[in-house]
């Protein structure tokens, strides 16, 4: 998938070989994992077993997002969790290139993830967790149609504290 037109900041593309360290440089960024995880650094060995293992994943689509004007890779997202039956997945993201968030660039993948997850992948509902504290992401969340379906609290222990974690969804109104 290769996603863009001419109002597009952005573009989806399939993740790349040449993609792998790029990605081992996120995962281990601190501050870019405490966002929606437990930081631990990864080792390069770990990594890599997991990236070879990308392929043969079949409820799963990742994608990288790039700078439609250059290229320039920014970050990453995916579906995960797809389930056939059900119609359903679950999204993640991350702009990895801190420049470039706080522009628009996040808004517009997850835009086009969706509309790649209700078209092409025929789904019917589309969901994501989000730490509570996490008002930027929830704000580019809400601004894309999800809604907030419930709340877990303290469910997540990030950085010596316990943070309630928060569920959305967006429910395709187009396909039954």
């Amino acid at each position: 998938m290769n996603q863009t037109n001419s109002a597009n900041s952005v573009r989806l593309r399939r993740v790349r070989r040449d993609d792998s360290n790029l990605l081992f440089e996120w995962i281990n960024n601190r501050e870019l994992v405490v966002n929606n995880a437990p930081f631990r650094p990864i080792s390069k060995m770990e990594h890599d077993r997991w990236f070879e293992s990308l392929g043969a994943k079949k409820d799963l689509e990742i994608f990288m997002i790039e700078d439609s004007d250059g290229g320039l890779t920014i970050g990453s997202c995916q579906l995960k969790n797809i389930h056939d039956v059900h119609r359903s997945a679950e999204l993640q993201i991350r702009i990895g290139r801190t420049d470039r968030q706080n522009q628009g660039a996040g808004s517009e993948a997850i835009r086009l993830l969706i509309e790649y997850g209700f078209g092409e992948l025929k789904l019917h509902r589309i969901m994501l967790h989000v730490f509570s504290t996490n008002s930027r992401a929830i704000h580019v969340y809400k601004k894309n149609g999800f809604q907030q379906e419930g709340v877990m609290r303290e469910a997540a222990f990030i950085e010596g504290r316990w943070l309630d974690v928060c569920v959305f969804g967006l429910i395709n109104t187009t396909h039954s």
